[in-house]
């Protein structure tokens, strides 16, 4: 199975992960982290599930309001200049034009039908169009620079002047075709784009979707490659457009319209990092194994942050056909678990971000809005991951525990001769 994975399996993902063009998207999405995790802090401190705060805080909600609005508000405003900013770096070619015409050709795309700017197209609703407008545009302008199709200065214009006149060519077309898209023909961009993708946003927010993006992150992490970053130019745009939704419904009032968000990953099935390796750690801080006791003492601090690297290749679980099992059925299980018990109302639907670094049950308890059910239910799957993993370690630990013996009598042999 290892070798049917690592030779027929990891190869193309690996091609796929290391993509200019993922890896642009992947960047540029990762530029809206520090703006969400602002926008739920404030959101958190105006709806704290304590009756006392509510009524003192509920004066100041619109102020409070305000932060959230902007940072939720323009999130595919951000994806777009960050895609089009990292994209021109992966083309060689200059960056912070390529955000700027990518910022205009996206507000010229989401024109509303009296052709003004439509401010909710700025959310995340527009953040499938920001990604295919920002490939388009560095694409374009990459051509034309490429090809010398440009107008350039004599040497002694200062370099930042000398490069606006080298994109006004490129920044023309694109615009025009832009222009020619959504205002001549009438063709509303967002929509179409938006029903393009509606399928991929459907698939991942199933159980099957968090099911199949598990098994392949997990997978990937087996064999060394890093499983969430290959996956992630793909997953986070629906999981960021889809906890942006949660958000806005929040704040409405109305009913939370999606399970799998932003915050799903990482709260319910990578306690302790991918892998949910934190009951590993546990079962290692009481073995009998020297080297085991020494790495789980060493590693427990980054897993209560979700930090796992010295797990994964200290114990090791890379090419650890062994641990492979639990490593990709514990995430596996808790997903399911999780999505099927907020499906039926026992957990609250994940509402705000958290930094991924947060510990479990607070974590849990923070990003539901202080649902109760979610921050016990995350506690429980610390027991059940050290549960899962615990055969699979006793395993492991007997082949230890014989190598550790055989080292001893040959140290002891040593010194003898010695």
């Amino acid at each position: 199975m290892m070798d049917l994975f690592e030779n027929k399996i990891a190869p193309p993902l690996m091609k796929i992960s290391a993509n200019k063009r993922l890896m642009a998207i992947r960047n540029g999405l990762s530029l809206t982290i520090p703006f969400t995790i602002i926008g739920s802090i404030f959101l958190i401190i105006g709806n704290l599930p304590i009756q006392a705060w509510m009524d003192f805080i509920a004066p100041y909600s619109g102020y409070l309001n305000a932060t959230v609005n902007v940072t939720f508000g323009i999130l595919g405003l951000i994806s777009t200049m960050g895609i089009g900013f990292y994209l021109a770096k992966e083309f060689d070619v200059e960056p912070i034009s390529n955000a700027m015409i990518t910022t205009i050709a996206f507000l010229l795309a989401t024109l509303n039908a009296e052709f003004s700017i439509e401010i909710g197209n700025l959310g995340a609703t527009g953040m499938f169009t920001g990604i295919v407008i920002g490939l388009l545009t560095v694409e374009i302008h990459s051509f034309f620079v490429k090809r010398g199709i440009t107008i350039k200065m004599p040497d002694g214009v200062p370099p930042a002047v000398s490069s606006s006149f080298t994109s006004l060519i490129p920044a023309f077309v694109i615009i025009v075709l832009v222009w020619i898209v959504r205002v001549i023909m009438n063709i509303d961009l967002n929509q179409v784009i938006q029903a393009v993708f509606s399928p991929l946003v459907v698939g991942l927010d199933s159980l099957a979707g968090i099911t199949i993006y598990a098994l392949l992150a997990c997978l990937l992490w087996t064999v060394g490659i890093h499983g969430d970053n290959a996956l992630s130019g793909i997953a986070t745009p629906i999981f960021l457009a889809n906890l942006a939704a949660n958000t806005q419904a929040f704040q409405a009032g109305d009913t939370l319209p999606h399970i799998v968000v932003d915050g799903f990953w990482i709260i319910y099935m990578c306690l302790g990092g991918t892998g949910a390796t934190m009951g590993l750690v546990i079962n290692m801080l009481f073995s009998k194994s020297k080297r085991y006791k020494s790495l789980g003492k060493l590693s427990l601090p980054s897993a209560i942050f979700a930090i796992n690297e010295p797990v994964i290749f200290g114990f090791p679980i890379v090419m650890n056909p062994l641990l492979m099992i639990p490593f990709i059925l514990t995430p596996v299980l808790f997903g399911a678990i999780a999505y099927v018990l907020t499906s039926i109302g026992i957990l609250a639907p994940i509402v705000f971000q958290v930094p991924w670094t947060t510990p479990p049950i607070v974590g849990a308890y923070l990003a539901t809005n202080g649902d109760i059910n979610a921050a016990i239910f995350q506690g429980l799957l610390v027991v059940f991951s050290f549960l899962i993993y615990r055969p699979f370690f006793k395993l492991a630990e007997r082949k230890e525990l014989e190598l550790e013996v055989i080292s001893e009598k040959e140290a002891i042999g040593e010194k003898v001769t010695g």
